[in-house]
């Protein structure tokens, strides 16, 4: 019996991919996708095989893109600090572009939803891992000066990507008033405001205060 094409599983991972942001886990039905989908329910489990199978590979999806950009940004021989910004504008991205999703995650895990949990514990070190290594790297290498490693990282979280979370959940709410609309797409989310947070932040981290 020939396999149904795998176009649907793309369709349904996109149909997911738009609804999960609504529905968190609880909400998203396998009717629900495969509707949005345009397919019939039985090929979410003949594709993944469970409802959960289906939001682990939803989740894991939009996370390996963002990771295998970053393990490749921030290998090699180039100079530390470039690296480290770059790794640093590729996460920025990720949170900007999918922060519908990112915040679901985080209420869907604290709401004991198992699926965001084990994401979450299985996915998070691997790229705070990454961005804590070339902190590391640089501190070796004399290129920033020796500090407490989690006081450095969350210092650089809290000014590239934190305004990311409160600018987005403010404009998803509709809570920015209007004349500033504008200035928060310029001088919060723009890549232009990325790259200045990113420039301030490893200022601030140089300095030997």
């Amino acid at each position: 019996m020939p396999r149904p094409s795998q176009d649907q599983d793309q369709a349904l991972l996109a149909a997911g991919a738009a609804l999960y942001p609504r529905l968190g886990c609880a909400g998203l039905s396998v009717r629900r996708v495969a509707d949005a989908a345009g397919v019939n329910p039985a090929m979410v489990h003949y594709h993944f095989g469970s409802k959960d199978a289906f939001l682990r590979a939803l989740l894991q999806q939009h996370y390996e893109a963002m990771f295998g950009a970053l393990s490749l940004t921030s290998a090699g021989d180039g100079d530390v600090m470039e690296r480290l910004a770059a790794a640093l504008l590729g996460v920025a991205r990720f949170v900007r572009e999918h922060r519908p999703l990112v915040a679901r995650v985080w209420a869907d895990a604290q709401a004991g939803e198992a699926v965001a949990q084990d994401f979450l514990r299985a996915n998070a070190p691997r790229h705070l891992g990454v961005l804590m290594a070339l902190l590391q790297e640089a501190e070796a290498q004399g290129r920033l000066p020796p500090k407490p490693l989690l006081t450095r990282f969350s210092f650089v979280m809290g000014a590239v990507v934190a305004p990311l979370l409160l600018a987005g959940g403010m404009k998803a709410v509709n809570a920015v008033p209007a004349p500033l609309l504008a200035m928060v797409d310029d001088e919060v989310l723009s890549d232009a405001a990325l790259q200045r947070r990113i420039e301030w932040a490893l200022l601030g981290l140089a300095a030997d205060v």
